[in-house]
């Protein structure tokens, strides 16, 4: 979550070594995009180096991540407009972030698709599943008491390998087949157990069981949070510095973060509250990670929303809000360190919603202040480095 070719004076304040174009007599330009996917650890690839680095997308993933330190540093659910407000991120951050997640892959991943482009990066994408899967379900055995998210998203890598050369349309049915399928498959999986009683999978579970959790039981369903990440796929396959894009996503990601959680109200006014059982009755919930359409939509709406704001307002990141867009750079370290924190210091606490605010303010400015140091002097954060697919070895290495 590129760089301008020939230039030292980066959106980001990095320093690149230039890269050879198709017309060098040196480096061929297809080995040069090869490179670039390798190189790529979060999601903005070297191949987006026409317009310099998004670093709309970097405020984009930091602002989802400073939500989801609020959620998990909790407490949830406080009476008043203070508790009200402080639950806003509650399953939207979450969503926020597997948005991101889908669109740095497509810009990851942008050359295989130009014509005559590069190789599927299937070596790159499995390694970083691996690491992601492993990574996150040990994760969860952290006494943190918060759900991981990250073996989603390696088991999303997997299966996104076969779509990276897909047509548009058929990324659009897909995600528009997990917005309605998905939580009709949920509904009839889960069907008459306690919808918020969720089964968080662990690296010391069987691996039926590690499956069946990450697709059905976990707090992010495969089959429902599919939808958000092709989603981003496909959002990520357009130009994202388009200024009527900003728009559009502005105000259709207001009209369905309203309209959806509108209706779903209207529906529960005339049809009643659904119950905490697994029923079709919950197909009206739009309540935070109900897993249901008009949740789905609703959150959906409100990612696009907050994308749209922070790609608009793009030049005043770039020169105001670098601390925010180091943050989003360093996501996967923040996401793990936050986490740690909780196991460590943190719980059994928060006790009240003061002190949940004041650890969660605590935690975001720890946060903060560390990426901005580290990507003063470091192109690539301490967790996110891991990502980069070892080095193949040599015929000279292999042979000894």
């Amino acid at each position: 979550m590129g760089t301008v070719p020939f230039s030292f004076d980066q959106p980001d304040g990095e320093r690149r070594t230039p890269h050879s174009s198709d017309g060098d007599t040196g480096q061929p330009g297809r080995d040069a995009r090869r490179a670039g996917m390798g190189r790529a650890v979060d999601g903005q690839s070297d191949d987006s180096r026409r317009g310099g680095r998004l670093v709309g997308l970097d405020i984009a993933r930091s602002t989802a991540i400073i939500g989801m330190i609020a959620v998990n540093v909790g407490p949830r659910g406080v009476d008043g407009f203070l508790g009200t407000l402080y639950d806003l991120p509650l399953g939207r951050a979450s969503l926020l972030f597997m948005l991101l997640a889908g669109v740095g892959t497509s810009i990851m991943t942008r050359s295989v698709r130009d014509p005559g482009g590069a190789p599927v990066p299937w070596r790159t994408l499995l390694w970083r599943a691996a690491l992601l899967l492993v990574g996150g379900l040990a994760l969860q055995l952290a006494g943190h008491e918060a759900s991981v998210i990250l073996p989603l998203y390696g088991l999303l890598f997997i299966a996104c390998l076969p779509l990276l050369k897909a047509p548009g349309w058929l990324l659009a049915a897909l995600s528009g087949a997990s917005l309605v399928l998905g939580p009709l498959i949920w509904l009839a999986v889960r069907r008459e157990s306690d919808a918020f009683q969720v089964t968080e999978p662990t690296l010391l579970d069987p691996p039926a069981e590690i499956l069946g959790g990450i697709l059905f039981t976990g707090s992010y369903p495969i089959v429902v949070w599919a939808a958000p990440f092709l989603a981003g796929m496909l959002l990520g396959r357009v130009d994202l510095r388009n200024p009527a894009l900003h728009r559009r996503l502005i105000l259709w990601g207001a009209v369905a973060a309203v309209g959806a959680y509108l209706l779903s109200q209207v529906l529960i006014l005339v049809l009643g509250e659904p119950g905490r059982t697994v029923g079709m009755d919950r197909l009206i919930s739009a309540t935070a990670h109900s897993q249901m359409p008009l949740w789905l939509a609703s959150s959906s709406g409100a990612a696009l929303f907050v994308l749209g704001l922070c790609l608009m307002g793009e030049t005043f990141a770039s020169r105001y809000l670098s601390v925010l867009s180091a943050t989003g750079r360093l996501s996967l370290t923040v996401y793990v360190g936050h986490l740690l924190a909780l196991a460590v210091i943190v719980r059994p606490g928060p006790d009240s919603l003061a002190e949940g605010i004041l650890v969660t303010v605590v935690l975001v400015a720890a946060a903060a202040a560390f990426s901005w140091a580290w990507t003063r002097w470091f192109r690539t954060g301490p967790l996110e480095i891991l990502l980069r697919l070892p080095p193949r070895k040599t015929t000279s290495e292999r042979n000894g």
